[in-house]
């Protein structure tokens, strides 16, 4: 069992325990060590959990997926000769160098492509990341995808903060065809930026990178109710190369496994059971949910009528519920946290930005539950970056997580089947 901790403000002391425990084993990027120690540990806790509810031990699916390695990137400014600070996105192209020069499109939105049509070709494209959790923002994958269609040769995206240093994230590659792509710092950003007469610096792109046959684990445990259908309650445990995945999504796992030991001891008296499900292989481009539930036979995916998705739920001290564009479940999240008195807002445009997209995209209502969104100065802005950390989340902001959640979960659990059948009409 995870040991107590002293931090000042912990209420829930396993709580705060299991989210130290997760950041210690650092960003757990899918594939690596750190990714593998922190599925064990978790499905260790899991077990803990069925042992004390009697309940059937936890099931490790295996789950294969796009993986990739990297032995080496690197980026250097030809002017100066100076290597950059760079990080690779994740899948990304590999390339034994190429040389080109770097045009700057600013945000890199739609219009700025547009604008920029016919000077792309042959070029290396440089972006800004944004803020990912607000309405008008425009993801990384569309901005390199763009860059593919209009014939760039390389993809750098720069975080927007002097002291964020290089930005990770998804190339989306899926081991198909793709062009070179590094997240960047402010700094390397700057370097690249033309001169005052209007003439491009020149780079050079090096990486050394082959896809591999990923290979992970989704983790699940069944707390049967009376009936056979499942509220489901998910988190993924990967995370990044830097940093320590703090924010996304050591607290999305910890809060999951509070909620799971507070309703564990009581799920047989609802009406529907619950399924904590632990996935890994979010980070690229949610794939590992994806090859889960595509395998999955039909009747065993409809047997789960919800999904509450946790990813990135501290950081800020609000939480937002996404609700994938399903009405009805917009408004019963609406609804409990009404009569439960929670600070909780929607969203009801989808947002494919968790797992809780492939969930209602099999027809499934889902809806990811997030701390920060349309907060662009909150901590969640140093997400995909070295500074998420776990000094960036404060002990109330997952015991309010874990509140909310439950509250949720609870909810749906012990609803008529009519009402459960209900949210996911569109």
């Amino acid at each position: 069992m995870t040991a107590a901790v002293t931090t000042p403000g912990v209420v829930d002391r396993a709580l705060w325990a299991d989210f130290e425990t997760l950041c210690g084993f650092g960003g757990r990027v899918a594939g690596s060590p750190g990714e593998q120690a922190a599925l064990d540990w978790a499905l260790g806790r899991l077990t803990d959990i069925a042992d004390s509810a009697g309940t059937p031990a936890p099931h490790a699916w295996p789950v294969a997926y796009a993986g990739w390695h990297c032995r080496d990137a690197r980026l250097i400014d030809l002017g100066s000769g100076r290597a950059l600070a760079c990080t690779p996105l994740l899948g990304t192209a590999a390339t034994a160098g190429i040389e080109a020069e770097v045009i700057d499109l600013g945000r890199g939105r739609p219009d700025d492509f547009d604008r920029h049509a016919d000077s792309v070709r042959d070029r290396i494209v440089l972006v800004r990341h944004e803020y990912p959790f607000s309405t008008g923002h425009v993801h990384r994958r569309v901005k390199l995808g763009l860059a593919q269609r209009l014939g760039a040769v390389g993809f750098l995206i720069a975080h927007p903060e002097p002291e964020a240093g290089p930005v990770s994230g998804s190339s989306g590659r899926d081991g198909g065809p793709g062009i070179p792509a590094l997240g960047i710092d402010t700094a390397a950003a700057t370097a690249l930026a033309a001169g005052p007469d209007g003439r491009r610096p020149i780079a050079r792109i090096v990486i050394d990178g082959e896809d591999v046959a990923g290979r992970t684990r989704i983790l699940t445990l069944d707390l049967p109710g009376r009936g056979p259908d499942l509220v489901v309650l998910s988190a993924h445990v990967d995370g990044h190369p830097h940093g320590e995945s703090a924010i996304d999504n050591a607290t999305g796992v910890a809060v999951a496994l509070a909620v799971a030991r507070r309703l564990a001891p009581r799920a047989a008296a609802f009406s529907h059971g619950l399924r904590v499900c632990l996935t890994s292989a979010e980070e690229w481009g949610l794939a590992g949910s994806r090859q889960w539930l595509a395998a999955l036979p039909a009747d065993e995916r409809a047997r789960m009528r919800l999904d509450v998705n946790l990813d990135s739920v501290g950081g800020a001290p609000h939480l937002t519920a996404l609700t994938s564009d399903f009405p009805a479940l917009d408004r019963f999240v609406r609804a409990v946290a009404a009569e439960e008195g929670l600070a909780l807002a929607t969203h009801l445009p989808a947002m494919p930005n968790s797992d809780h997209a492939n969930f209602a995209a099999h027809g499934i209502p889902a809806l990811r539950l997030i701390a920060g969104f349309d907060a662009p100065d909150s901590a969640l802005r140093l997400l995909l970056t070295g500074r998420d950390r776990r000094d960036l989340v404060r002990p109330e902001e997952l015991a309010a997580a874990v509140r909310t959640a439950a509250a949720l979960v609870e909810r749906a659990m012990a609803a008529d089947a009519a009402t459960l059948a209900a949210l996911a009409v569109r």
